[in-house]
């Protein structure tokens, strides 16, 4: 008897033991880079903090950039949330897809760098209604 529970033990730890390898094996060779965040994975997205910087004021309900003039490059954007609610930053335009911030509460930020070609660019907030109710701004890019 107490040889099956030492033997039924020692499987089970060997199972353990070889479920944690196979995990810390597949989280190395996933070839994502690190991150984790939306932003570092979508389409458009850049090296975070690299570039030109620009600060996007959010309050209820309007962005306000910090420049209007852009150029093809790379930008981070950092959302500064100066409203009550809850914001967050979404780039979409050519080349860039769906590439956001987190979600952030009054008086916080957060960034998100991305790469800019020619043409235009919507920047909003990605928050239920937001967008619609006016938290958004076109960027032209040329």
């Amino acid at each position: 008897m107490v040889i099956a529970k030492k033997t039924a033990r020692t499987a089970f730890r060997t199972t353990a033991l070889a479920f944690s390898a196979a995990l810390l094996v597949a989280a190395c060779s996933s070839g994502g880079g690190g991150g984790g965040g939306k932003a570092s994975i979508s389409t458009g997205a850049a090296k975070a903090g690299s570039g030109t910087k620009v600060t996007v004021r959010e309050t209820e309900f309007a962005l306000k950039l910090s420049r209007s003039s852009f150029t093809p490059g790379t930008y981070t954007f950092t959302a500064d949330n100066a409203g009550t609610t809850t914001h967050a930053l979404e780039v979409d335009g050519p080349g860039v897809s769906d590439v956001r911030t987190k979600n952030i509460s009054s008086g916080q930020n957060t960034s998100v760098t991305v790469t800019l070609k020619k043409g235009t660019y919507e920047l909003y907030c990605p928050v239920d209604g937001h967008r619609q109710l006016g938290m958004k701004a076109d960027v032209k890019v040329g």
